[in-house]
């Protein structure tokens, strides 16, 4: 090969954002540049991927993609661009809401065979239910399970007061996600896909319901739009019914607190008391995931400072948490 030949390779590789063998490609490079003779500019092109590298590493502790990797028009629309390492293990649901997903992960791994045979991919998603039962984790999920970047929408910078800008905005996340075949993450969606009449802003509501049907409707099979609400009722129906998938995701039963207990506390931990425990799991019910969450880790750290043990949680702790959760849902 010929230097030419390497460098159509790195434009290649660089223009489809595939990074491995860019950099594969680059060390190539590296590599003949030294057999050539043209040392200073092998010497120069290997700083530059040892502080790209570098860079890279540091951005991978939190798992999280600088926004000035991409050159778009969405830059600050987008709150963060994020890897997940969230796989379904992670993720406590019911049975039926895990096989969804199950098949939903498997569709996007095996899309060759259904395309095929000419039959579209579901890459529309709705999570509704009350606040702290999955429905964020669930989108990390599914951006973890398919090795896709996470684009979490930044709704506040999204919704304008300018006549028509949120449209706009709205068409540019859109634009970014295809571009980057990621999965498109709307928190709090009923903000955007209000039902056209429900508020007095008649005519910028329909405008932007409008919008997201067409976007809806036009969305390429490599992008992925998963919306999460609290309030489902709030949206209008026409934009529902584009979803392929719509997911209730809701309070624990007895068996998912369990499961949820036994996720947090590992191998790690132990109750003093299980039978103090088992009353604090029978007085879940009702409370979601987070706060079940919330407080067994709150318990764990007050008894590692009352009593100095770091294997065991005082039982006691936890069902006085329960107990005062309870209290403040009434």
């Amino acid at each position: 090969m010929s230097q030419y030949d390497y460098i159509k390779d790195v434009a290649r590789y660089a223009l489809a954002n595939d990074q491995s063998r860019l950099r594969e490609s680059l060390y190539s490079l590296v590599d003949y540049s030294f057999k050539t003779k043209k040392v200073n500019f092998a010497t120069q092109l290997q700083s530059i991927i040892k502080e790209s590298r570098e860079r890279t590493d540091r951005c991978e502790e939190y798992r999280i993609i600088p926004q000035d990797m991409y050159n778009n028009e969405a830059n600050g629309l987008i709150l963060q661009t994020v890897m997940s390492s969230f796989k379904l293990d992670n993720l406590i649901c019911t049975p039926q809401v895990r096989k969804e997903l199950e098949y939903f992960i498997k569709e996007h791994k095996e899309s060759s065979l259904l395309r095929s045979v000419h039959i579209p991919l579901t890459n529309k998603i709705i999570f509704y239910g009350p606040s702290g039962c999955g429905k964020t984790l669930a989108a990390y999920v599914l951006a973890g399970e398919l090795e896709k970047p996470l684009l979490i929408v930044n709704l506040g910078a999204v919704v304008s007061s300018k006549l028509g800008e949120t449209s706009k905005n709205v068409t540019k996340i859109f634009k970014q996600g295809t571009f980057e075949n990621a999965v498109i993450f709307f928190d709090e969606f009923d903000s955007l896909g209000k039902i056209r009449d429900y508020d007095q802003d008649h005519g910028e509501m329909k405008r932007v319901v409008n919008t997201l049907l067409q976007l809806f409707d036009y969305l390429p099979e490599n992008a992925i739009v998963i919306a999460a609400t609290n309030q489902l009722q709030m949206i209008d129906d026409a934009l529902k019914r584009r979803f392929d998938l719509s997911l209730e995701l809701n309070t624990p039963g007895k068996k998912e607190v369990n499961a949820l207990v036994n996720l947090t506390v590992g191998d790690k931990f132990r109750f003093d008391d299980e039978t103090i425990k088992a009353q604090a799991i029978e007085l879940c019910d009702g409370l979601s995931y987070y706060v079940i969450k919330r407080t067994l880790l709150t318990s764990i750290k007050r008894t590692i400072l009352d009593k100095g043990i770091t294997d065991v949680i005082e039982s006691e702790k936890w069902l006085d948490l329960i107990k005062n959760e309870k209290k403040e849902s009434k």
